[in-house]
């Protein structure tokens, strides 16, 4: 199950015997639905046209032998052993590497970065920076701007592939369980009878999407369960009834008599044999639901002995059948005993099933993940339930989904072009963790080059085998998920980049703090009663959305906070560090910024309780400010103090008490509060703000963590309570949200790559997602919408 909001956050403790073996079956039915049902199509893909099943038994043995090292090579050796290792914070996929890489060198082209976010508590690194050394692999990367692109395209190409494996694996699955009707009806007959279910099958499966997999998802383990020992007591039957010595093809050498004697067909085949690793990757995107040792268990105790069992026992049966129709009849259903075959059918759909939801809410999370950290269109997110967070639901892709699933069974109508166009999404998710792994045990793991090398090519140089021989079926159904990964890619970078040229517009255009202090002084200015919260994305200065309100509209609130709400490279931030809140301008201004930050895990909090944090962080950031304000007066003259607001500017303070605090090392001190003094430089040339704008080169940023029982001090009691009844009235009068409503075009003489990327693919985009409103959950009575047009 998945864990509880920030749960996966806090320090793994060892688990009990008890809990591993709950965990190991649980995961049964989230983790490897997808790869129990493998067997139903991979010798049938196989054998589809590519080669024969002849007297002499070479094929089937050979394609058994490929069969039993693939799943032991990759799925046993590669992701049991070395890739679940490589977790972020327990949490697994694509992202997981990917965020791993950027908190450990500078690669990440995520914008408003910040010193600050190095102090999460999910922050940590192998090792600390000043005691890993600079391997020339990291200056290198660090190095070159286009790698980090290079990098991130690499990320949106798995992650493509991965959405293509959703609408692929259902459809396969599902049609692959139900033609085991195919032995009971005629051949002309099956085609009008297998299609039809299985399409009803598929538009029930994405119906019941919005309900929520919590619902039955205590059906999932039992049924997956029932199937891997229904399916390897079938395959040792048919090994001690059919053929007991079949276990010599188990040997390596038949795997070279394999290709000896089927050369160029035997090759093309080998895109039918790497179905049976579909849902490998499901072991380590899913890692953050289990445990690495729950995992680890039940793949080595049952799954991988069920596989092998179930591939064994159809090898032994059909190395005694070979007068069979290769195209019909060389599946999974020939093999099962004609008395037991109806309830093994039903068995087998409602595990496709199960496989189908596994892949499925993998979509959506992976999704979620790419919008959380700007590279995918915003999109509704529905959190299908209170109590277990991960399970979430996404209407408009769980309706594409369906209509592509749909689509890809009416077009192909057999197992042949489904499995070339699944195969080939698989080996290229596989493939792209290899190449970040890769990276992960040099940059992350500080081992030895010659290490990752190893490893790279290993791995690589056998997947690039089956990648091979998926790439050459192209035109017989491969086409379909490098069409939907170019679509994807392209939907994906251009709505990266046009963000990140729209935030570097946003910090070349925004204005000084002397324009926002100066704003009272001007005559007709007025300061109405309420809160006013204005987003941004930068994390200091003042916005242009807000200067170009306050230039037509010739008001703002008593109460101004500048809120930035972005994603930091972490899966999960504890609540204990959400917000970063500090001064714009003097006390007696009441403005405050405040970041709020989410990790791409995260589930955003809904306004009215968000709302009630930020106004309660405000107050707690008052106080604890006043303390700070009062300690430090003892040290300067008045003139001192007023003068220093300009420095204070850029001091931010986490709000709440943080129990990992004395774990960090952090000291305390300011009576009951700890602070950390790092340096901040001024944002660099490429956009990419790493600490906040600064006016003299030698200032320092202050994060602190402030603990909630403070002791009040006298001198400070007057200030802090007017400043708190004022927030107090402001939170009465009501809290108005400030958005800039963008229109991206571009600037006069550039390409048409360019027009046609920015200028119509974004703003198409734009105008068909959801609004920044809808996404930060903004009640449109209270929304304030300023029109921004960015030139780029």
């Amino acid at each position: 199950m998945d864990p509880e909001y920030g749960v996966a956050t806090a320090p793994r403790k060892r688990e009990s015997w008890r809990t591993t073996l709950l965990l190991a079956y649980q995961s049964l039915g989230v983790v490897y639905g997808d790869l129990s049902i493998s067997p139903l199509y991979v010798y049938k893909s196989t054998f589809a046209e590519d080669i024969t099943h002849s007297e002499t038994n070479e094929e089937i043995y050979g394609a058994l032998s490929f069969v039993f090292w693939t799943l032991t090579l990759i799925p046993l050796l590669k992701y049991v052993s070395i890739v679940l290792r490589a977790d972020d914070n327990g949490e697994g996929g694509t992202f997981a590497l990917y965020s791993l890489i950027c908190r450990h060198a500078n690669v990440s082209l995520l914008p408003n970065r910040q010193v600050a976010d190095e102090e999460l508590s999910t922050y940590k690194l192998e090792c600390p920076p000043e005691v890993s050394d600079r391997s020339r692999v990291k200056v290198w990367l660090e190095k070159h701007k286009k790698l980090h692109t290079a990098l991130l395209v690499m990320v949106m190409i798995g992650t493509c592939m991965v959405i293509g494996d959703g609408v692929l694996t259902p459809a396969i699955s599902v049609f692959s369980a139900v033609s085991g009707l195919e032995l009971s009806l005629s051949r002309d007959q099956h085609e009008y009878v297998i299609i039809p279910i299985t399409c009803a099958i598929l538009v029930f499966l994405f119906a019941l999407q919005h309900y929520g997999t919590h619902r039955v998802g205590f059906l999932f383990a039992p049924i997956v369960l029932a199937w891997l020992l229904c399916m390897s007591a079938i395959g040792l039957y048919n090994i001690v009834h059919w053929n007991p010595k079949v276990y010599q093809a188990l040997n390596p050498y038949y795997m070279i008599k394999f290709l000896k004697k089927t050369r160029k067909s035997g090759w093309m085949s080998l895109g039918g044999i790497l179905l049976c690793m579909t849902g490998s990757e499901a072991m380590f995107a899913d890692l953050g639901h289990f445990s690495y040792s729950a995992i680890q268990l039940a793949f080595t105790s049952l799954v991988y002995p069920s596989l092998i069992l179930g591939y064994m026992g159809q090898a032994a049966y059909l190395s005694q059948h070979h007068n069979l129709d290769a195209s019909y009849q060389i599946g999974f259903y020939i093999a099962v005993p004609e008395s037991i075959r109806w309830p093994v059918l039903v068995l087998a759909i409602l595990a496709s099933v199960v496989g189908s939801q596994a892949i499925i809410s993998g979509t959506f999370s992976i999704i979620n993940q790419s919008q959380s950290l700007s590279c995918f269109p915003r999109v509704k997110v529905v959190h299908t339930s209170d109590k277990i967070h991960g399970q979430i639901y996404i209407p408009e892709i769980n309706w594409m989904l369906m209509v592509l699933c749909i689509a890809v069974t009416v077009g192909f109508r057999d197992t042949k072009h489904m499995g070339n166009a699944c195969g080939l999404a698989v080996i290229t998710v596989m493939l792209v963790t290899t190449c970040l792994m890769s990276l992960v045990i040099m940059l992350c793991w500080h081992r030895s080059p010659a290490l990752a090398l190893v490893f790279f090519l290993f791995f690589g140089s056998i997947e690039a085998l089956y990648f091979s021989a998926s790439l050459i079926k192209f035109l017989e159904g491969a086409w379909l998920p490098i069409l939907l990964a170019l679509i994807l890619v392209a939907v994906m970078f251009v709505w990266h980049h046009t963000t990140v040229k729209k935030y570097e517009f946003d910090l070349h255009n925004k204005v000084t703090l002397e324009w926002l202090l100066a704003l009272c002084d001007k005559l007709g200015m007025v300061r109405v009663p309420g809160i006013g919260l204005v987003y941004t994305d930068l994390t200091s200065g003042v916005p242009a959305n807000f200067s170009r309100f306050v230039t037509n509209l010739p008001a703002f609130h008593r109460v101004l906070v500048f809120v930035c709400v972005k994603s930091v490279p972490v899966p999960h931030v504890l609540p204990a560090e959400r917000y970063l809140v500090g001064r714009v301008g003097p006390p007696g201004h009441w403005s405050y910024r405040c970041i709020v930050r989410y990790g791409y895990r995260d589930v955003h909090q809904d306004v009215d309780s968000f709302e009630t944090e930020l106004v309660e962080s405000l107050a707690t950031f008052i106080k604890v400010d006043a303390l700070f304000r009062c300690s430090d007066a003892a040290a300067c003259s008045e003139q001192q103090r007023d003068s220093s607001y300009y420095e204070r500017e850029n001091a931010l303070t986490v709000i709440g008490s943080n129990p990992l605090r004395r774990h960090l090392g952090y000291d305390d001190s300011h009576d009951g509060a700890s602070s950390v003094e790092m340096s901040a430089g001024t944002y660099s040339t490429n956009g990419i703000e790493l600490a906040a704008a600064a006016p003299a080169p030698a200032m320092k940023k202050q994060v602190r963590f402030a603990v909630e029982s403070a002791p009040r001090s006298p001198g400070v009691d007057e200030r802090v309570l007017e400043e708190l009844h004022e927030l107090c009235e402001a939170r009465e009068s009501g809290t108005a949200f400030i958005l800039g409503h963008s229109h991206v075009q571009t600037k006069p003489g550039s390409s048409l790559l360019k027009k046609l990327a920015v200028g119509v693919g974004y703003n198409f985009l734009r105008r068909n997602c959801r609004g920044p409103d809808v996404a930060l959950r903004v009640p449109p009575a209270s929304l304030l919408e300023v029109g921004m047009v960015y030139v780029l």
